[in-house]
């Protein structure tokens, strides 16, 4: 349940961000479906096939082979633009390896402008994503909006997994400091906030809030919290429309723009 929401909630959220971007760049950093038997949960195939396609540049990253080859089978099932729609050709990358060691050489050579808007989902299962890739993510511009960060903080297990987890290396990895067995003893909530503190305060994001997800529809036991980083200042209101909206019928363009007053707006770097 929780993980057919995720994936519903980001793509709802992206949806009606690129209705004031116009464009784009999505970076998936551990793109594989989660549960490879159930479309509907994997993220990285909803928000490449929802409409319109404004996306212009994907990155999708896996460490595993059967995943990586399920997201090239993914990159070819996708259909030319539909320029009746202002679709324009989309570039889709697919790279096996490590995204902790592979995003400095991402953001060295890709191609997205420093306006262009850029946002990396982090769907990480518990350790996988360290803390020094969020730096390099996060302090990647100099100049306008930082790349947009969507993390998800596994609450549900975080205090097993810090307890059962053998290589403490890992873990160091995970959370950039030698002060994380403080996280034994806190709440989720308190983990969460944390968490947001540190994104505010070491990675220098403006908005900064946790979402919790849940394990069913009734709010029964957090599961992960969605870190939600940004620097645009629509963002959160978007975010926290799709949050309400996920499970609700998805709204056309034309519906969209005229309930957020968007006719006539500039897409952010347009």
């Amino acid at each position: 349940m929780w993980t057919a929401h995720k994936a519903r909630f980001i793509e709802r959220y992206l949806y009606y961000f690129v209705q004031v971007t116009k464009h784009g760049t999505y970076i998936d950093g551990f793109a594989g479906p989660q549960q490879p038997d159930d479309a509907d949960m994997w993220t990285a195939k909803r928000v490449l096939e929802s409409e319109p396609r404004w996306f212009r540049h994907v990155y999708l990253f896996d460490l595993s082979p059967a995943q990586v080859a399920r997201l090239q089978a993914l990159k070819q099932a996708q259909r030319p633009p539909d320029r009746s729609k202002k679709e324009r050709r989309r570039t889709i990358h697919v790279e096996q390896g490590d995204f902790n060691s592979l995003v400095g050489e991402l953001l060295r050579s890709a191609p997205f402008s420093q306006r262009e808007a850029v946002f990396c989902l982090i769907d990480q299962r518990t350790f996988e994503c360290h803390w020094a890739t969020l730096e390099a993510l996060a302090h990647y511009r100099t100049s306008g909006y930082k790349i947009e960060l969507l993390y998800f903080l596994p609450v549900a297990w975080l205090g097993r997994a810090l307890a059962n987890q053998q290589e403490l290396q890992v873990i160091r990895q995970w959370w950039g400091r030698d002060d994380w067995e403080r996280l034994r003893q806190m709440r989720q909530w308190d983990r969460m906030e944390l968490v947001v503190q540190r994104f505010k305060e070491e990675l220098g994001y403006w908005s900064v809030k946790g979402w919790p997800i849940y394990a069913t529809p009734q709010g029964e036991r957090t599961m992960y919290y969605l870190i939600h980083a940004t620097d645009h200042p629509e963002a959160p209101s978007l975010m926290a429309r799709a949050y309400t909206h996920t499970a609700l019928p998805k709204e056309t363009p034309e519906q969209l723009q005229l309930e957020l007053g968007l006719i006539g707006k500039r897409g952010r770097g347009a």
